[in-house]
């Protein structure tokens, strides 16, 4: 039986609290993997769940033997709970503008795999805006192109690191790097082996290959594997039963160990250029514009 209709009282900084809690072990899947995140105990947790449930006067979510799940209920005061707190942080930022004072947050979303990039600009664009300001809190989310692109768009991302595809409307980009890619083979592979003869093109061409699900590469391979992100190819490749694009920064570790080789990289090369993105006409704020200030500065320079 549904609990009877209600208003809600205004909302106070403890709520806030609350449903940060929330919002933490839903994206964590439950209360015990929300422990390391929020550096609280279980109990504690269930105690912050159970004081919210109070509070909104709905039952958010079961919990117990059969695991962790959402009610309807739940599932929609979880969205509408993503929507407060990008407008709490779109307030503070604002008002961070009016007294010209670097604090909040700086939610940036990252494609995988881009760390071991020897052009490490926004590492070290990183590094600069903590040096100018120390209080800003940043959070890191590592998630596809697409996700990124929405979060962007849906205010919850102020910032996101994604390949140059198709021009969204909604967002502006600034160009950042270009990416090369080879295509490789594992040890153990009919064509790892120099020793057997020539590579040729329609060896390769023959072979079983797997694609990103998420790219348009721009050779015809014979693909009969797909991988959701570069982990999942490399994955594949290592196997000694695949060959696949990976970027070269990203298949120095195990071509340096023997375990991969390129194949006819003179043929099989492709270059992604990267772009950060922000949202068209999105709020002043003044931790993201010091942030794009500091990148546009590491602009220069082959390993800036």
């Amino acid at each position: 039986m549904s609990k009877p209709a209600r208003s809600m009282a205004p909302i106070s900084d403890a709520d806030i609290r609350l449903l940060r809690v929330f919002r933490t072990v839903v994206e964590c899947g439950g209360f015990s993997a929300a422990e390391v995140e929020l550096n609280i105990s279980r109990a504690a947790i269930s105690q912050h769940m159970a004081d919210l449930e109070r509070r909104l006067g709905l039952t958010l979510c079961w919990r117990g033997r059969a695991g962790f799940r959402l009610t309807e209920e739940g599932r929609l005061a979880y969205e509408a709970t993503l929507r407060l707190l990008a407008s709490t942080e779109s307030f503070r930022s604002e008002i961070n503008t009016v007294h010209r004072r670097l604090r909040g947050e700086l939610n940036i979303g990252i494609t995988d795999n881009l760390v071991t990039m020897p052009q490490m600009r926004v590492t070290h664009a990183l590094r600069g805006l903590k040096q100018l300001a120390p209080e800003v809190r940043v959070n890191i989310r590592m998630i596809p192109p697409n996700e990124i692109e929405r979060g962007v768009l849906d205010g919850q991302l102020h910032v996101g690191v994604v390949p140059v595809r198709r021009g969204l409307p909604g967002l502006v980009g600034l160009p950042l790097y270009s990416e090369e890619s080879l295509l490789y083979c594992g040890d153990g592979h009919p064509l790892f082996d120099r020793a057997s003869g020539v590579v040729t093109r329609e060896a390769v061409e023959a072979a079983d290959a797997v694609a990103p699900t998420q790219a348009q590469l721009p050779h015809e391979l014979n693909n009969t594997a797909t991988a959701t992100d570069r982990e999942g190819v490399a994955f594949l490749i290592l196997t000694g039963c695949y060959v696949g694009f990976l970027p070269i920064h990203y298949a120095r570790q195990w071509v340096e160990r023997g375990m991969m080789r390129a194949l006819l990289p003179d043929t099989y090369r492709h270059a992604l250029e990267f772009q950060v993105v922000t949202k068209k006409g999105a709020q002043p704020n003044l931790v993201l514009e010091r942030f794009l200030e500091v990148l546009r500065g590491n602009g220069s320079g082959g390993d800036s």
